[in-house]
């Protein structure tokens, strides 16, 4: 795949994220990730499935019709010679059961959740759907020069698994700073992508997987970073999982972590695929045009501005980072609400906030009633 550095696909669906009522902004959100995603194998999705998608965000269809739309789009094309072809095809299909997904209350942090995303997502387009290889592979990466990562062999995968996930599942994120969470969290990422489980379409799978495990830790993850860097996610999990000590590389998740700090803080790193690549030296950078950030020349308004954290914040824990983040986008949002958008009691709400109260964090004004919170600026 040639080396991009631009964003390719061109949503036009901004609008309801800047004009559209809640609902709206929220199905607007899910299809542009759906939509980006399809970015890590170079696939495009058509001007039919942005028309479908249109329709289900102003709410003229469920998202079961959506898929029906497509469905039968897809076979009154059968035979004809405008047919969209099949890598097009299967960019709108997945992209419509991804958005289902991502709309869907549900998660079970186990092996068998990831196959069943993999099946929800590739059934009917990949035969092997849901099922774990049986087979090794290696795979050519742009960023690698060629070269491979080498994947989990397939008479370990499910222990493999199960080991990863027993890890995870076991560790406490409780009193973590956020810088440890977040360190935490993209190595276990890039674990979970290396073992690469499937013959094809594990980065989808695992960009899915990972938002909904990330949902149950208490954040309300907008997935504007999945939408308009899906490509950079791809090379960043290569390079976590790269090593070549003859030529002094090591596997780093520095390129990870820097997605996840955006996507999760707001932060506004630069994240350029070509500052992965081995070649890449920093001396002979040119700071051009090409670049800003991806989807700054599209006008995609991101749905996760950057959270500004105090000085005094620099230990906050993962769940006092999320309580910070639904009441920097809406500082009159009462305990309940902000239990329910991260998860958690509102027993464990109102300890959280007391706590940030104590430590000048966060102050409420004008009461109770009629109050609101702030975040205290240095």
């Amino acid at each position: 795949m040639a080396q991009k550095e631009e964003n390719q696909y061109i949503l036009g669906l901004d609008e309801y994220i800047r004009q559209g009522e809640p609902q709206e902004q929220e199905r607007c959100r899910a299809w542009q990730t759906a939509i980006g995603l399809q970015e890590v194998d170079g696939l495009k999705t058509s001007s039919y499935l942005l028309e479908t998608a249109r329709r289900h965000i102003e709410g003229d269809i469920t998202i079961s019709e959506a898929k029906q739309l497509i469905d039968s789009y897809y076979k009154s094309l059968a035979g004809r010679k405008e047919t969209e072809g099949e890598r097009t095809e299967e960019a709108d299909k997945v992209s419509t059961r991804i958005t289902e997904l991502l709309q869907e209350q549900t998660f079970n942090f186990s092996p068998a959740q990831l196959t069943s995303i993999h099946r929800r997502l590739f059934e009917g387009i990949y035969k092997f759907a849901g099922r774990i290889r049986d087979y090794n592979i290696t795979k050519q990466e742009w960023v690698l020069r060629g070269a491979t990562v080498y994947y989990a062999s397939a008479d370990t995968i499910r222990e493999t698994l199960e080991y990863d996930m027993g890890q995870e599942r076991n560790y406490s994120y409780e009193g973590k700073s956020i810088d440890e969470a977040i360190s935490h969290l993209t190595r276990f990422c890039a674990n979970l992508w290396q073992i690469h489980a499937f013959g094809e379409g594990n980065t989808r799978s695992t960009a899915v997987f990972m938002i909904k495990y990330l949902k149950t830790l208490g954040f309300k993850v907008t997935n504007d970073q999945f939408s308009t860097n899906s490509w950079y996610f791809r090379n960043a999990l290569v390079r976590a999982n790269y090593s070549n000590l003859q030529e002094g590389i090591t596997e780093t998740t520095l390129f990870l972590e820097r997605f996840f700090r955006n996507m999760l803080l707001g932060e506004t790193t630069p994240l350029r695929n070509r500052e992965m690549h081995l070649d890449w030296k920093p001396e002979t950078e040119d700071q051009s045009a090409t670049d800003r950030p991806k989807g700054a020349n599209l006008g995609f308004q991101s749905a996760n501005p950057a959270l500004l954290l105090p000085s005094k914040c620099k230990n906050c824990t993962l769940e006092e980072i999320a309580v910070l983040r639904v009441i920097q986008q809406e500082p009159s949002a009462t305990q309940k609400h902000i239990a329910a958008e991260i998860g958690k009691s509102e027993r464990t709400v109102k300890s959280i906030t007391v706590r940030l109260s104590e430590q000048g964090i966060l102050v409420r004004k004008n009461g109770k009633r009629n109050g609101y919170w702030e975040i205290v600026k240095e």
